[in-house]
C-alpha cells in the first residue's frame, strides 16, 4: 500500500508545508506567469477557432447529432486518460518538456482537422487534440511551482482569465477566416500552436528539477503511479486531496453539463436563437475575465481559499436555481451573472489548495488526477442533464439537479482550513 498523500491527522498543516526551500523572486514568478498566460491564451484561442465549426464539418461528412456528441466525448475521453500521464511525466522530466510535447500534439491535430475528408479523420483529430489537451494539468502545476502559496489562487485566476479571453475571441476568428476556405481555420490554429511552441521554448524556463529529491523537512514518500493516484481518490475519500479533487470534479461537471443544454433551455423559455445565443456566452465570458483578473486576488487575501471556495459554491448554486426560476430577462441576467462569480471563486481556490496539501514531488500528478475526474463528469453530466431535459421532469430540472450536486460539495469542503490554512501575505 502506498503512503497517504498527507499525514492522516487533523492537525493544522504549516502554511509552508511541501514547499521547496527558498522562494523564487517575485518579479521572476510574475514573468513566468505572464508567459504562461500568453501560452494558455494562444492555446485556447486555437482550440475555440475550430470547435464551433466541428458540427458543420461532421454534417458535411454525413454525421448527425450523435456523431457530433461522440466527437465531443472523444476529446474529453482522450484528455481524461492523458491528464494524469502528463502530470506524472512532468513530475519526472519537468514541466517545460511536457508542455512542449502537448502543444506539438495539438498542432498535429489541427492539421488533421484541416484536411479531414472522412469522419474517422475527424475522430482522429479530436483524440490527438484531447491527448495534447492533458497539459492543462501541467500548466496548473507550473503555476503552483512558480508562485508563493499565498499567491496561487490569484495566479490561477489570472491564468483562467487568459483562457476565458481565448474562449470569447476564438469562435469569432474561426468564423471569420472560414470564408477563405474549409482548410483555413485548422491551418491557422496549427500555425498558432507552432508559434506557441516557439514562444514558450524561448521565454518559458523550467521551474523545478526533473526527478527532484524530497526537499528538506519533507518526509520521503513513495512515488505513486497514475493509476494508484486515481484509485486513491475513491479508496480514501476522506483525505484532503481526494476531497478537493471530488469538489472540483462535481462542480465543474455540473457547470459544464448545464452549459451543454443552456441554448435549448433559453430557446424554450425565452425564444433565443443561434443568432443571439452568442451574447449570453460573451456575457458570461466577459464577467469571468473581469472577476478573475481584477477581484479574485483581493477577495482571496480577505477571506482565504477555503472560505472563498465555499462562497463560490453558494454563488454557483444560487445562479443555477435562479436561472431555473427566471421568467424575464432582468432575472435571467442577474442569475447568469452569478455563474462566473461562482466558478471564479471555486475552481482557482480548490486547485490552489490541492497544490498545497500534496507533496511538491506529486503536484503535477494530482493536477492530472483532478483533470481526470473532471473529465469523467464532463462526459457523464451532459448526457444526464440532456436526458432530464427531455424527460417528464421538466425543462428546468437539470438546473435543480446541478444545484443539488454543487451544494453537496460543501460537505466535502468542511474544515478544509485545517489542511490548507489561510496563508498571510508577508511584507
Amino acid at each position: 500500500m502506498s503512503e497517504p498523500a498527507v499525514p492522516p491527522t487533523r492537525e493544522p498543516a504549516s502554511p509552508q508545508a511541501h514547499e521547496p526551500p527558498g522562494s523564487e523572486p517575485e518579479e521572476s514568478a510574475f514573468g513566468k506567469l505572464v508567459v504562461l498566460m500568453i501560452t494558455a491564451f494562444i492555446d485556447m484561442l486555437g482550440m475555440l477557432m475550430i470547435l464551433p465549426l466541428l458540427p458543420f464539418y461532421a454534417k458535411e461528412l454525413g454525421g448527425g447529432g450523435l456523431v457530433v456528441g461522440l466527437l465531443v466525448s472523444a476529446f474529453s475521453l482522450a484528455q481524461l486518460i492523458s491528464a494524469p500521464l502528463w502530470g506524472r511525466f512532468s513530475d519526472k522530466h519537468g514541466r517545460r518538456p511536457a508542455l512542449m510535447v502537448g502543444l506539438a500534439a495539438s498542432a498535429i491535430a489541427y492539421v488533421v482537422f484541416a484536411y479531414a475528408d472522412s469522419l474517422w479523420l475527424l475522430f482522429l483529430s479530436r483524440i490527438v487534440q484531447g491527448a495534447g489537451g492533458g497539459t492543462v494539468s501541467v500548466i496548473q502545476a507550473y503555476v503552483a511551482d512558480a508562485t508563493k502559496p499565498e499567491d496561487r489562487a490569484k495566479s490561477l485566476g489570472w491564468l483562467s482569465a487568459a483562457t476565458n479571453a481565448g474562449v470569447a475571441i476564438g469562435p469569432a476568428i474561426g468564423s471569420a477566416v472560414s470564408v477563405w476556405g474549409p482548410h483555413t481555420p485548422g491551418l491557422i490554429a496549427a500555425a498558432l500552436c507552432v508559434l506557441n511552441v516557439i514562444f514558450a521554448s524561448r521565454y518559458l524556463t523550467e521551474v523545478r528539477k526533473p526527478r527532484a529529491a524530497s526537499v528538506e523537512g519533507e518526509l520521503p514518500v513513495k512515488r505513486k503511479s497514475s493509476r494508484e493516484a486515481v484509485w486513491r481518490v475513491v479508496s480514501h475519500p476522506d483525505e484532503p486531496a481526494s476531497r478537493l479533487v471530488l469538489i472540483y470534479a462535481i462542480a465543474i461537471g455540473a457547470f459544464q453539463g448545464i452549459t451543454s443544454i443552456l441554448a435549448l433551455f433559453l430557446a424554450y423559455r425565452f425564444g433565443v436563437t443561434e443568432k443571439t445565443i452568442g451574447f449570453f456566452f460573451m456575457y458570461i465570458g466577459a464577467l469571468s475575465v473581469i472577476v478573475r483578473a481584477l477581484f479574485l486576488g483581493k477577495v482571496v487575501d480577505h477571506f482565504g481559499e477555503a472560505k472563498l471556495s465555499r462562497y463560490g459554491i453558494l454563488f454557483l448554486a444560487a445562479g443555477l436555481i435562479g436561472m431555473a426560476l427566471s421568467h424575464n430577462y432582468i432575472a435571467l441576467v442577474f442569475a447568469v451573472g452569478l455563474l462566473p462569480l461562482g466558478t471564479a471563486f471555486t475552481f482557482p481556490c480548490v486547485t490552489a489548495m490541492l497544490s498545497r496539501v500534496v507533496s511538491s514531488t506529486e503536484r503535477g500528478l494530482y493536477m492530472g488526477v483532478q483533470q481526470t475526474y473532471g473529465g469523467i463528469t464532463r462526459i457523464a453530466f451532459p448526457v444526464i442533464f440532456g436526458a432530464a431535459f427531455d424527460s417528464m421532469l421538466g425543462k428546468p430540472s437539470p438546473f435543480f439537479i446541478s444545484a443539488v450536486l454543487v451544494l453537496a460539495t460543501l460537505l466535502l469542503g468542511r474544515d478544509m482550513e485545517l489542511y490548507a490554512p489561510r496563508v498571510k501575505r508577508s511584507g
